[in-house]
């Protein structure tokens, strides 16, 4: 005898900040919804530096106050370095409305504190569950789902949301993967305990510096309220693969040619795991599809270099959590005009302004002496994830920045 088939109104792929996130706002509305996480939790991942527009979508999960409660590391703001230059950008002075401040975050207990505030809310989440078929069925979607155990089941769902992160288990299962066309670069990171001692370094900031030689090599560093941090550098593919080190003996020899970056990390301790990841820039031919939407990573992933995956990830949920409402509601949204453009008006903005740091068109912005209090609070506004404002004229026409990185040339 068949095992009978479960029936929910939506099912979300993984349980990270786009999955609980948009379960919760779901679960709000009254709907039953299943999480389906391949992994367990606490894990690990990358991607640490929240932006303030997070917030927003935080509070509006009703998780905020389980987050501010956690004593993560306080962020205000972002830093550069590039050889002697040092400039930064206060999130709390910008040109648009909202949270000018943050959180630095070690994921795996971010991620756990979202999750389990989903739970208490009423979200069930099954983890070691992983969706390997994805059907239509009438007007549902079927689910087959393994466990980790190897436990097979079958799921009905009135819409599916794949917030499965760079395991894009919907683009990879439905063909729907497309080349992005940013340059492939691959990062090398781990976390340290940092040990810095010196007293102007200034925790709230990530820093950001610039390979004194290599304009498109960066380096990241996220610090944490417990004394470790994030480290990380992103170099071109072809670059990396003339180091012949061990991921470890690279980093710390890429960090020993960054300038202040190497004596701010003079006494850090390489205690944990250093990881690789490559091409990771990735793209779909469609954000949406018959009777379900991808959100976050597995939609499109940029590059680290902005710390912008978590807030698409985050915006990506409340856009898609609305119009799932309106179509389960029996309104027929259009996904193109309600969901899939609204959220590429910030992917484009972020994207313009990824392409140039590394052409240096933004990084003339950022390290210019001469850009006004109106620019920087423009500039800051994006930085801080409201690339959505379209108040901003750096968010209302992106390519405006190749005038201002021309200007501020020539001054």
């Amino acid at each position: 005898m068949n095992d009978p088939i479960e029936q929910f109104d939506v099912v979300v792929i993984g349980a990270g900040p786009a999955g609980a996130v948009s379960s919760s706002l779901l679960n709000q509305k009254g709907y039953r919804i299943l999480v389906l996480e391949k992994q367990h939790f606490p894990r690990f991942s990358i991607g640490e530096s929240l932006l303030p527009q997070c917030m927003t979508y935080l509070e509006q999960a009703n998780m905020l106050e389980a987050v501010e409660a956690s004593a993560f590391q306080h962020k205000n703001g972002a830093a550069f370095s590039r050889g002697e230059e040092y400039e930064y950008f206060d999130f709390r002075e910008k040109f648009s409305a909202g949270w000018g401040t943050t959180f630095q975050v070690q994921r795996d207990n971010f991620d756990k504190i979202l999750a389990d505030e989903a739970q208490k809310q009423g979200v069930q989440i099954r983890y070691g569950h992983s969706v390997i078929a994805c059907d239509p069925f009438a007007d549902k979607r079927q689910l087959s789902v393994q466990s980790d155990n190897g436990q097979r089941y079958q799921v009905h769902a009135k819409f599916v949301l794949d917030a499965s992160g760079f395991g894009r288990v919907l683009p990879k299962m439905l063909n729907l993967e497309q080349a992005s066309t940013l340059t492939p670069r691959q990062s090398i990171f781990t976390h340290i305990q940092d040990n810095i001692d010196q007293p102007e370094y200034d925790r709230d900031k990530i820093l950001i510096t610039v390979h004194p030689l290599h304009h498109e090599v960066w380096y990241w560093l996220i610090p944490f309220s417990n004394g470790r941090a994030s480290l990380g550098v992103v170099a071109p593919t072809e670059l990396l693969e003339t180091m012949l080190g061990s991921p470890l003996d690279n980093l710390q020899e890429l960090v020993s040619q960054g300038g202040k970056l190497a004596n701010i990390l003079k006494n850090a301790q390489y205690d944990t795991q250093v990881r690789t990841l490559g091409s990771y820039s990735c793209n779909v031919t469609s954000l949406y599809g018959e009777n379900y939407a991808l959100l976050g990573n597995a939609g499109e992933f940029l590059d680290p270099i902005f710390s912008s995956g978590v807030t698409i990830a985050m915006t990506s949920a409340g856009l898609a959590a609305s119009t799932v409402h309106k179509q389960l509601s029996g309104e027929q949204p259009d996904w193109e005009s309600e969901y899939a453009e609204p959220l590429k008006t910030g992917i484009k903005t972020f994207k313009e302004f990824v392409e140039g740091w590394y052409d240096q068109r933004f990084q003339n912005v950022v390290f210019s002496k001469t850009k006004s209090d109106d620019i920087t609070r423009m500039i800051s506004s994006i930085l801080a994830g409201y690339a959505w404002d379209t108040k901003n004229p750096y968010v209302k026409n992106p390519s405006r920045l190749s005038t201002l990185a021309q200007l501020c040339q020539d001054d």
